[in-house]
């Protein structure tokens, strides 16, 4: 699965390299992201930061930073814990209207999820690769909103997301959660930074100045 994903990684940024030559870039963006989610049983929220390079087709790229705090409460035969991780990636959208965004988000993520058994083995990092899509708006120019729902295409037994997943499945006789469907939402916004314009072309020999 390691191999697997760092292939996936790989191929990624090759052909994200491609197109940013293949295309005039635009701008530059910051972004900051972020989710809770909470229970009786437990919750988790996140905090996570992009760097986003924007082209005239209107798609962003970069890498990520992320941050991510989980908890489960104590219950009868349960004892409660918490953990903190940490990660990086990459993400990609593809922004539509003025209206409507979707894309890929990728990331490792220290792995101190100890939801499932806390006495079992598990790999010291976690991938995670979520496909998202949702509203995305711009205003005046100075800062876009995304909010979006994310699905990990991994879900990875100990994934430090699972306690933030926003769907349960219940078994119909006894009312009891059998899984969850890896799914978050995430608020995003994103703020532009400077503008790379082409203002000289050397092709036309007019606009070069003696």
């Amino acid at each position: 699965m390691k191999m697997k994903f760092i292939t996936f990684i790989s191929c990624f940024f090759a052909l994200q390299f491609t197109t940013a030559k293949a295309q005039m870039l635009e701008g530059t963006e910051i972004g900051v992201d972020g989710f809770l989610s909470a229970s009786t049983l437990g919750g988790a929220f996140g905090m996570g930061t992009k760097f986003g390079f924007k082209t005239s087709e209107n798609f962003i790229f970069g890498p990520s930073l992320r941050f991510n705090r989980g908890w489960a409460t104590p219950s009868f035969n349960t004892i409660g814990f918490s953990y903190t991780n940490f990660g990086a990636g990459f993400f990609a959208h593809g922004r539509y209207g003025n209206v409507l965004f979707g894309g890929l988000e990728a990331e490792i993520m220290g792995n101190k999820n100890i939801y499932v058994d806390p006495n079992a083995f598990f790999k010291k990092y976690v991938p995670t690769v979520f496909v998202c899509g949702g509203f995305s708006k711009e205003f005046n120019q100075l800062v876009r909103v995304n909010v979006g729902l994310y699905y990990d295409l991994i879900n990875s037994l100990n994934s430090p997301y699972r306690n933030a997943y926003l769907v349960a499945i219940k078994d119909p006789n006894t009312g009891a959660i059998v899984r969850r469907l890896p799914m978050i939402y995430r608020i995003s916004f994103f703020f532009p930074l400077r503008f790379i314009k082409r203002e000289t072309s050397f092709e036309n020999p007019e606009n070069i100045e003696e």
